[in-house]
């Protein structure tokens, strides 16, 4: 930027590759008249002009119709993957979730492994630390595969998003509900680029190229002439670099995830990300992403030499999880987006508790119901919001210990409930994450489109009095059949804090008992709350991930459903 003295200054760039750009220019923090600019920069005329295609046609064959009792399998790749971080659920033509097996079959290779129980399409959703992985959901028919086509490939992978010049870029293609026919694939690029294809003969084949300079690249996938659903992509191969990374940064992610259960709001949150000898730390930044949506810049520290690292630092503003993503020159690094989940122990949001079928699964076209408990809790916002691939009804009444949240789904799929008390403050639990099962009864069934609905309530002080409680005198003889344990945690938890509800209040006059144990040593943090009228408000703090088991007893008896058998992926 030059200053022209004259009121007015020039701004000169060099563009190092092709693409679209966007141009901010501000004044005061405020955009100036026209602002943001966008400009095209394209490959240069004459014997350099391109764009230059390399296609490649190879044919599909039906693939081979399971049955009702056998063994199904779909393959994936996943680089730099491990299975403890992939869940993979499938859900049946009637609406039956199911867990599936995943194994690592290969160097980054999984196949994920189920016996169906009933013909039909059955969809299979495979997520890697709680994110769907490129593709997924997929489609896989028990019996017969009916009309196929173009419409029924899928393709995924890396290769379709990213790129580096002169580095494999790879992706996979999943024909398997397509049928027979010829299956083709064409780059264009900047240059001339080569091609192979790998058949995986399971009704999915890998695609790799190898972009020789940087630019804009579009890859086209046909299935009997006809493009497949995305296609073509567009893909942006940035130009090369050192290996600045060391792989070992993958392993960073577990360090990350032992400080969970300590971050907190306005406390700074740091760590490092290392680096090769041969790497430059130059072209490094960072972002968070708040819960709220909110993408704000992370500070990056100087280089030290000494230890080989870079440090990374935000300050938290609101619970929930947030997400750090680390680029070196427009590439993520190893292992990111890496997560954090902060919680806040002051936050007015520890009062309130939610429960009910509503905040674990659901079906479409029924209503499904949950409560948030806000007794004991000081006045404040109550605010709800849903997201999910169908927009719902949500209505709220108020009960007499808070309040109870009514939605109907239209739309399978998994749907995020945000329950916040007193502002930002993730109440325990949440964000909650229900699968709804069922047919689309969407308006627009063949659109894949989210919806979101909320709603917010200014609450009151809800207290109990003693026309509410049961006089443990009169109470001779206790059941513990009559205690009713409520909250996704008793399924499935998160490295961090987790809570659920026990409603004993039929069940007589008895003391709470629970016990938490891990994959290796047993839960260190579990403690509960009184909320009133025998209901208790329990909480576990759980540091790795794995399988745990939990006994819940009132007196000396199990209550029902006890022991659980919790999944912390």
């Amino acid at each position: 930027c030059e200053d022209k003295e004259d009121g007015t200054c020039r701004v000169t760039y060099k563009p190092t590759e092709t693409g679209t750009y966007v141009i901010n220019v501000r004044y005061n923090d405020q955009h100036v008249p026209g602002s943001p600019f966008t400009v095209k920069v394209l490959q240069p005329t004459g014997d350099l002009a391109g764009p230059f295609v390399e296609k490649i046609t190879r044919p599909r064959h039906a693939a081979s119709a399971t049955s009702v009792g056998s063994s199904c399998e779909l393959a994936i790749k996943l680089a730099d993957t491990s299975p403890y971080d992939l869940v993979a659920h499938v859900i049946g033509p009637s609406g039956a979730v199911r867990h599936a097996d995943i194994q690592e079959t290969d160097n980054s290779r999984f196949a994920v492994r189920f016996v169906p129980t009933e013909m039909g399409v059955h969809t299979v959703e495979v997520k890697y630390r709680g994110r769907h992985v490129p593709s997924s959901p997929f489609q896989f028919t028990v019996g017969p595969i009916g009309e196929g086509g173009a419409g029924k490939v899928t393709a995924g992978g890396p290769g379709l998003e990213r790129g580096e010049a002169g580095r494999p870029a790879e992706f996979s293609i999943w024909t398997r509900e397509a049928g027979a026919g010829p299956l083709s694939v064409a780059v264009e690029g900047p240059a001339k680029t080569d091609i192979q294809y790998e058949d995986r003969r399971d009704g999915s084949c890998d695609v790799v190229y190898v972009p020789p300079v940087p630019g804009e690249y579009n890859i086209s996938v046909k299935f009997n002439d006809q493009s497949i659903p995305g296609s073509p992509f567009r893909v942006y191969v940035a130009p090369p670099r050192a290996d600045t990374f060391r792989q070992e940064a993958v392993s960073r992610t577990s360090r990350i995830s032992s400080l969970q259960s300590t971050m907190r709001v306005g406390q700074p949150v740091s760590f490092a990300v290392q680096m090769s000898d041969s790497g430059s730390p130059d072209g490094l930044r960072a972002t968070v992403v708040a819960p709220s949506g909110v993408e704000d810049p992370a500070v990056v520290s100087d280089y030290d030499p000494h230890t080989g690292s870079v440090g990374v630092r935000f300050t938290p503003r609101e619970n929930g999880e947030h997400l750090v993503n680390v680029f070196h020159h427009g590439r993520p690094v190893p292992a990111s987006p890496f997560r954090f989940i902060v919680r806040d122990v002051t936050s007015h949001g520890d009062d309130v508790s939610a429960y009910g079928d509503g905040l674990i699964s659901g079906n479409t076209g029924v209503p499904s119901e949950f409560i948030v408990n806000t007794m004991n809790a000081d006045p404040g916002t109550l605010a709800v919001t849903i997201d999910g691939p169908s927009k719902v009804t949500l209505d709220c009444e108020e009960i007499e210990e808070g309040y109870k949240l009514i939605y109907t789904p239209m739309a399978p799929g998994e749907y995020t409930v945000n329950v916040k008390y007193a502002g930002q403050n993730h109440i325990n639990g949440s964000p909650f994450l229900v699968y709804v099962t069922g047919q689309n009864l969407s308006t627009r069934p063949g659109v894949k489109e989210r919806g979101s609905a909320s709603v917010v309530v200014e609450t009151v002080v809800k207290t109990t009095t003693s026309t509410n409680y049961v006089s443990h005198s009169a109470v001779s003889r206790t059941d513990a059949s009559k205690v009713v344990c409520r909250g996704a945690a008793l399924r499935r938890g998160i490295v961090g804090k987790n809570s659920f509800t026990v409603n004993a209040t039929d069940a007589g006059n008895a003391m709470l008992l629970v016990g938490v144990h891990g994959p290796t040593r047993p839960c260190e943090e579990v403690y509960w709350k009184h909320t009133g009228r025998n209901t208790y408000s329990v909480v576990y703090v759980v540091h790795e991930r794995g399988e745990y088991s939990m006994v819940v007893k009132w007196g000396d008896q199990h209550v029902p459903g006890s022991p659980f058998h919790i999944e912390v992926p």
